[in-house]
């Protein structure tokens, strides 16, 4: 049975009758005649009492109607769906992100992605950077906004640079110095509290040898999971901190944010998808991404300290 054996029933039924259901489907009538009865041929039934030139349903014929337009009707929201598909208009798109790092462009950006493509279902998950390659490895991610990559991360994801942020230092406010900038050396001996290296060894990595560059070594007293955990340990007095400018968008009370001298260190920012063949919906984000990126950099900068 196929979908055209069911059409040209259910027009016989519409037009009563084949001879103008043949001519409203621009088909030979003795075409239309054939398909009918291929059709009650495999049902193994008639669906037609022929009376004259019209031709009525049989009882069985009537719930073979009724169940045939719905198989039709959902055929036909079936390929438009498709067609939908195909054109990025519906789909899923999963979408991890760094909280602090993406909250000054974000929101918006999401705004913009469901205003021209409302079907598509977004699904968005703040993930640290190990957590993001780790759920790209089990296929549950299209795309992040995360920190670079390592050349074996590289090897099975694409990478765009968002951005580049400097550093950071944030302490208590009353510790601080008053002076808007910070010498990276001061803080020898001063207990640290860092975002913890297994979630964003890159990070760790660059703040530790920044400091050994100063000429000490970190005294890492706190490795928090969250970023905001860092700043409350902050407020605290647990001790000072260096992190992304893009930190200094959290809450903090009683912290205050400081430039480090030096000042040549950058972080970047980074949007990454597997490597591939990609799908149109990840297509059109990347698209978004792209014609947004003068917004995306103008509203980082606006919240820099």
């Amino acid at each position: 049975m196929e979908l055209r054996h069911l059409r040209y029933f259910t027009a016989v039924v519409r037009w009563n009758g084949y001879r103008k259901a043949a001519r409203q489907m621009n088909i030979a009538q003795p075409a239309l005649s054939q398909a009918v009865a291929e059709l009650e041929e495999e049902l193994g039934l008639k669906l037609f009492n022929r009376e004259k030139r019209r031709a009525r349903l049989t009882p069985e014929g009537e719930v073979f109607y009724t169940e045939a337009m719905r198989v039709l009707e959902q055929a036909d929201h079936a390929m438009e769906a498709a067609r939908r598909a195909a054109r990025g208009e519906i789909g899923v798109l999963r979408i991890g992100f760094l909280g602090s790092a993406t909250a000054s462009f974000l929101p918006c950006l999401i705004r913009l992605y469901r205003h021209r493509y409302p079907g598509v279902k977004l699904e968005l998950d703040e993930l640290t950077p190990v957590q993001q390659v780790e759920a790209f490895a089990r296929g549950e991610l299209d795309i992040g906004f995360t920190r670079p990559l390592s050349n074996e991360q590289a090897a099975l994801l694409e990478a765009r640079t968002l951005y580049k942020e400097p550093l950071l230092v944030a302490m208590a406010e009353h510790m601080a110095p008053k002076a808007r900038t910070i010498d990276l050396a001061k803080l020898e001996g001063i207990p640290l509290v860092l975002f913890h290296r297994r979630g964003a060894p890159s990070l760790f990595d660059s703040i530790a040898a920044l400091c050994r560059e100063a000429g000490f070594v970190p005294r890492v007293e706190h490795e928090p999971n969250l970023m905001q955990t860092v700043l409350s340990l902050v407020a605290s007095e647990a001790g000072a901190t260096i992190v992304p400018a893009c930190v200094s968008n959290l809450r903090a009370d009683g912290v205050v944010f400081r430039r480090i001298v030096p000042d040549h260190v950058r972080i970047e920012l980074v949007v990454t998808w597997p490597r591939g063949e990609m799908s149109v919906v990840l297509r059109s984000f990347l698209d978004l991404l792209t014609n947004e990126a003068a917004m995306i950099r103008t509203k980082v900068a606006g919240h820099l300290p």
